[in-house]
């Protein structure tokens, strides 16, 4: 595995630039990390570290409108971020290199990705870089319900919590003591 750094980070996001995908990470100012997460999902945070991020509607119109632009809040009246947490679910650090994995695909859905298996080791190895980020202790939270914790990602997803105006969305949350990313992706 490269050894975490500026560039290395750079290179494995990179596998979600051909994705309709936000991937970032702010630092953690909260100990209920789900104020960082509204933070991610406001659209105007910066990378903690200066590395790159990226958002695929980063200066774009429905953003500048909307500065949470894809993303919606919880519907529950007068709800605030707390009213997220019903709807992630925590996975193992193994899933959650499967699901970046997954994210990177086209339709999230590893089994439509026809020569997945002669790149699947260059995304395992990214993936392995993101959650280098994200040491031992970090946890890892998913929309993907109730099976998160044990759905094989590299299998078609079919069920997921929205958070956003978009017909799908699917989403990993990284939270360290220090850290809070996401990697969602959007069909």
């Amino acid at each position: 595995m490269a050894e975490l750094d500026e560039r290395a980070w750079s290179d494995a996001i990179g596998m979600y630039e051909r994705r309709a995908t936000i991937a970032k990470v702010t630092s953690r100012k909260h100990e209920n990390w789900l104020l960082d997460l509204a933070t991610l999902m406001h659209g105007d945070t910066r990378d903690a570290r200066g590395w790159r991020t990226v958002d695929i509607w980063e200066g774009e119109l429905e953003r500048l409108d909307e500065p949470s632009y894809p993303f919606v809040g919880p519907s529950e009246a007068g709800a605030t971020p707390d009213a997220w947490k019903p709807y992630l679910y925590e996975i193992p650090r193994s899933q959650a290199a499967r699901f970046l994995v997954a994210l990177s695909t086209p339709w999230i859905d590893v089994t439509k990705e026809p020569d997945f298996e002669e790149r699947r080791e260059a995304l395992e190895a990214n993936a392995r870089v993101i959650l280098s980020r994200f040491p031992e202790g970090s946890h890892f939270y998913a929309n993907t319900g109730r099976d998160s914790a044990v759905r094989d990602y590299y299998q078609r997803v079919s069920g997921w919590h929205s958070f956003s105006v978009r017909t799908f969305d699917f989403g990993l949350v990284l939270v360290s003591e220090t850290e809070v990313g996401m990697v969602w992706s959007f069909r």
